[in-house]
């Protein structure tokens, strides 16, 4: 209770924003829709190998749907970063860091 009344009194709330992963995969589905959408209306229909169905405006039209609920879902439920985040130092799974090794001349 007291995180929320801190947050809300100072109102410096980070938000993942346009880094959220469901913006970014709503956006490259929302693209190719589009490019499958065009096609289907643009491009040369072959009924034959698809049984009478233009396969590339319903896939686009079906892309572009799903796009848009990640977009919308990445909207409503947005994914809050915490202001601090303290370093895991005793961790015994993490690797530990790397030494430089010297120019070897």
């Amino acid at each position: 209770m007291s995180d929320v009344q801190s947050t809300e009194t100072t109102g410096s709330t980070h938000k993942a924003g346009v880094f959220d992963i469901r913006n970014i995969i709503g956006a490259l589905m929302a693209i190719y829709g589009v490019i499958l959408m065009l096609a289907g209306l643009l491009g040369e229909h072959e009924p034959e190998k698809t049984g009478g169905v233009n396969a590339n405006l319903w896939t686009g039209l079906a892309l572009l749907a799903v796009g848009a609920v990640f977009i919308v879902w990445a909207r409503l439920k947005p994914i809050v970063v915490p202001e601090h985040v303290e370093a895991p130092d005793d961790d015994p799974t993490r690797p530990a860091p790397q030494r430089k090794r010297p120019p070897v001349h």
